[in-house]
């Protein structure tokens, strides 16, 4: 089932078909039988010798854990720490824990895992086993960890849990996969330190995200930088493979921009042939999908990269809790 057409079913209304009902059952239990698994003791997780920050949600796609990570590294490190990021590395190729170097290639090492190594310069590790590769990050010198999801993995012990939600979209029709987006269920919010909404209205207890891009850059060696109200009223064609990709279309429409839509799944592996279409149009795409696109950019191509804003209280709260 293409992804339209799944959300259809969890964010706009549409009843979802038997088949998807059916599993949710199954889906519960498998759930319930690696909770047990940890909560029973037979597995316990893993505690390192540093503190350790997971930034997750609880719904399948994209709800602006990678932005705030970079808000978080920036926070940190005005703040006296030397922050490092572990991640999966979903879509890339690697097994074996792997500590990235300057120039990451995603298509091994996964797009999100490159994006924040490139943009932040900090240690950055990506392993299937979580515990493993953040055992990488203290000898780099990293001094606190924040996971690039996690919050449904117990095997890495943790200090401090962030969820973050789309402000928009929220849980959508509130059921469990595959029959809604949800992950788990809405009282894991109970659980967890922080519960950060990326748009929207907050609700009661949440922290406001805003993402802030106004700005895109050439991917070619020219590497020059327009506003994107430069390209208002022009046409362009948007590239985005992402959790939600009419975020990203319908930000270039706030400003005035003409776009031709062009969404891929998740992670998708962008190659060259996916950049034909036949004119000379300007090509924007969001900074994730950028990094997989830099070998092969030309000069039509402008990466929009964005940045989160919170509210300067929250990053103390987590600097006060990592102290304590």
């Amino acid at each position: 089932m293409k992804q339209a057409a799944i959300d259809r079913i969890w964010y706009g209304g549409e009843p979802a078909p038997l088949w998807m009902r059916m599993l949710v059952p199954l889906y519960r239990m498998l759930r319930a039988l690696v909770q047990f698994a940890w909560r029973s003791g037979l597995r316990k997780p893993v505690r390192l010798s540093v503190p350790v920050i997971i930034v997750g949600n609880i719904t399948a796609g994209g709800t602006g854990k990678t932005p705030l990570v970079l808000a978080l590294i920036e926070a940190l490190h005005a703040r006296g720490w030397k922050p490092g990021v572990v991640s999966r590395g979903y879509g890339g190729s690697a097994t074996a824990p792997t500590l990235l170097d300057d120039n990451p290639d995603p298509a091994i090492v996964g797009d999100e895992p490159s994006l924040i190594r490139r943009r932040s310069g900090v240690p950055v590790a990506i392993g299937r086993q979580r515990p493993d590769a953040a055992r990488l990050l203290p000898g780099a010198g990293v001094d606190v960890i924040l996971a690039d999801d996690g919050l449904q993995n117990p095997s890495l012990a943790r200090d401090i849990e962030i969820c973050v939600i789309d402000g928009q979209r929220r849980f959508g029709n509130g059921k469990l996969l595959p029959a809604g987006p949800l992950r788990e269920s809405t009282a894991r919010l109970q659980a967890v330190d922080f519960v950060v909404c990326n748009g929207g209205t907050p609700q009661q207890g949440e922290i406001s995200m805003v993402l802030r891009g106004d700005q895109a850059q050439r991917l070619d060696a020219d590497a020059a930088s327009r506003k994107l109200s430069d390209f208002s009223g022009s046409t362009v064609h948007a590239i985005a493979a992402i959790g939600n990709p009419q975020r990203f279309f319908d930000s270039l429409r706030a400003h005035r921009i003409e776009v031709i839509e062009h969404a891929f799944g998740d992670h998708h592996g962008l190659v060259k042939e996916d950049l034909d279409f036949g004119d000379d149009l300007p090509i924007l795409m969001t900074e994730k999908d950028a990094v997989k696109c830099i070998d092969f950019a030309d000069s039509r191509c402008w990466k929009v990269p964005v940045s989160a804003q919170l509210p300067a209280s929250f990053f103390d709260q987590i600097d006060r809790k990592l102290r304590n």
